[in-house]
């Protein structure tokens, strides 16, 4: 069976291997104070474009929250999110485990809207309810759509009348920024968020997400909150090695656009055999509708997630590419949804 489930079921890169071999018996410092670590935060700063950020190396993406989220909010503050929120519903309450609520608003296209913050805002007036202070989004979204250039500006202008933080997850980062209709460039991160980070596991690397902290009052000892959180690596130059070999180049955003590629092959083949899709995604996830007898036909020859019931007839499910999707692997897929509706 070929998996469609993830966009981390391979390793990494050949060319990421290739580099950490070279230097894996090369001696450093640990915890971010290696040469490697330095020349990859350099690198992060040219390609944002901004030299005033700090940047923390991190293995994942439910570390990366959870610290910066813990960081930053007091005891009774809260958090913004739509329902299909990462923090909200694939993290296992760890934002919660720090006592902090997560204010979950539904949003059927997956994106945060100022309106939903401004209704948030309204119903949280007084101290006997928690104070939201943090807007929290992801780049794709769960549910693969992305956010536009003039979208983030709104939400940015939104949490400045409300003196919210605005946090970016992008663990998908590569895919929104490659997306045929995305309008954003790396360069434009730094203008709109307080912080963000941007997502590696997913685009080729082992592990490794780099958080960018953009607001100067969020930057104070922030290494203690990696080390309480235990996600402060020490062998931290495997991985700086990692964002050095994505970020020297294009490799990044290469191995970003092969993704959505192959899921773009994906949506058409299933438009063009009569499917609906459950949302209109330009990135590496695709949600097509499909009758649940055929369901059973996709499940014995490929590994998928059923995202959710669409009626008591349909299911929809989820195809995720990746990195390293097989051109030829998708073309048989496009045979089969061809073939599986005859």
């Amino acid at each position: 069976m070929y998996s469609f489930e993830c966009d981390y079921s391979e390793g990494a890169h050949p060319r990421i291997l290739k580099a950490m071999v070279e230097a894996n018996l090369v001696q450093t410092k640990g915890y971010g104070f290696d040469e490697y670590s330095e020349q990859a935060m350099n690198i992060l700063k040219q390609r944002l474009g901004n030299e005033n950020v700090d940047i923390y190396l991190v293995p994942g993406g439910t570390q990366a929250n959870l610290i910066c989220i813990s960081a930053w909010l007091k005891p009774y503050e809260a958090v913004i999110s739509t329902h299909e929120g990462h923090i909200f519903t694939h993290e296992a309450g760890s934002i919660e485990a720090t006592g902090h609520k997560v204010i979950a608003e539904y949003s059927k296209s997956g994106k945060l809207t100022p309106a939903l913050v401004d209704k948030v805002m309204r119903e949280h007036e007084d101290f006997h309810m928690v104070v939201p202070r943090l807007v929290y989004i992801s780049n794709s979204t769960e549910i693969g759509t992305n956010y536009t250039k003039q979208e983030l500006l709104d939400l940015k202008e939104c949490c400045a009348k409300h003196d919210l933080l605005f946090f970016m997850d992008g663990a998908r980062l590569g895919s929104a920024l490659t997306a045929e209709n995305n309008d954003i460039a790396f360069a434009d991160l730094c203008n709109i968020f307080d912080a963000f980070y941007i997502g590696a596991t997913k685009t080729g690397a082992l592990l490794g997400e780099g958080i960018v902290i953009v607001n100067d009052e969020l930057k104070k000892n922030f290494r203690y909150n990696i080390k309480q959180k235990g996600a402060l690596f020490a062998k931290s130059k495997l991985i700086a090695i990692q964002f050095i070999e994505l970020f020297r180049d294009d490799l990044y955003l290469k191995l970003s656009l092969h993704a959505n590629r192959m899921a773009s092959m994906i949506k058409g083949a299933f438009v063009d055999a009569g499917y609906s899709l459950f949302i209109d995604s330009y990135t590496n996830q695709q949600f097509p509708i499909v009758p649940n007898e055929i369901l059973e036909k996709f499940n014995e020859k490929y590994l998928t997630i059923e995202w959710c019931p669409y009626d008591e007839n349909h299911t929809v499910i989820r195809f995720v590419t990746s990195w390293a999707t097989k051109e030829e692997q998708v073309l048989e897929l496009l045979e089969d949804i061809k073939k599986f509706k005859e």
